[in-house]
């Protein structure tokens, strides 16, 4: 039997911690996989990745929060890496059965991982979810591809080909949608240069078709411009 979580199952969890921070007033946004789907990438994810706008609580009071807002979906276990005080975030995906149907559930805040706020008003919605802007999960999926490819463990580096399929299907899905970085002008400026470098890597090692692409949505491809 698969344990897998569906897509479906996916997005309820996902609107299940939507709903249950906005008792709060507090926005935030989907990005990582679960994004990447919504805007239609083919990959089902694995778990729920949420951006919780905000400077008043941190990531581990936000879990705390989101468990007892809704204590009979979510439920925090002990982090395996010894000595670790932080504890990670489950959704339950069958009632009674969650020690072996449920999903991670990673809740961040802008500035971790170079995650850049987003402005309330560019949150787009898709099937009833909020979702991070086209560009910046774009560019988020770059540093992911290049933290794993540069990552000392052999399982995190095994995961960068996953994060090329997945960015040239984003990619495809941006040009179709008429998306350009020069239309993000929220996005801080040194977010955008570092995600230019990085994109002259990633043309660089994989040197793949999609050069056309990238200038279409407004990024430079020259391969002069490649920086190691």
């Amino acid at each position: 039997m698969d344990r897998s979580p569906t897509p479906q199952e996916i997005r309820s969890v996902a609107r299940k911690a939507v709903e249950a921070f906005s008792r709060y007033n507090l926005d935030c946004c989907l990005f990582g996989s679960a994004g990447c789907a919504l805007y239609g990438v083919s990959r089902t994810p694995n778990d729920v990745d949420l951006i919780v706008v905000t400077s008043s609580y941190t990531t581990e009071m936000l879990k705390q929060l989101l468990v007892s807002t809704a204590r009979a979906t979510f439920y925090l276990r002990p982090a395996k890496t010894p000595g670790a005080t932080y504890k990670v975030l489950f959704a339950k995906l069958s009632p009674g059965d969650f020690r072996y149907r449920s999903c991670k559930v990673d809740i961040l805040v802008p500035g971790i991982l170079n995650i850049p706020s987003v402005p309330s008003h560019h949150i787009l919605r898709i099937d009833g979810l909020p979702v991070m802007p086209l560009i910046a999960l774009l560019l988020l999926k770059l540093q992911g591809w290049e933290d794993h490819r540069t990552s000392s463990r052999w399982d995190m580096q095994q995961k960068q080909y996953v994060d090329v399929r997945d960015i040239n299907q984003l990619l495809q899905i941006a040009v179709g949608r008429g998306e350009n970085v020069r239309n993000a002008t929220w996005l801080p400026q040194d977010f955008i240069t570092t995600g230019q470098e990085r994109l002259n890597r990633f043309l660089s090692v994989l040197r793949p078709a999609s050069s056309q692409s990238w200038k279409t949505i407004g990024f430079d491809t020259d391969p002069t411009y490649a920086i190691f």
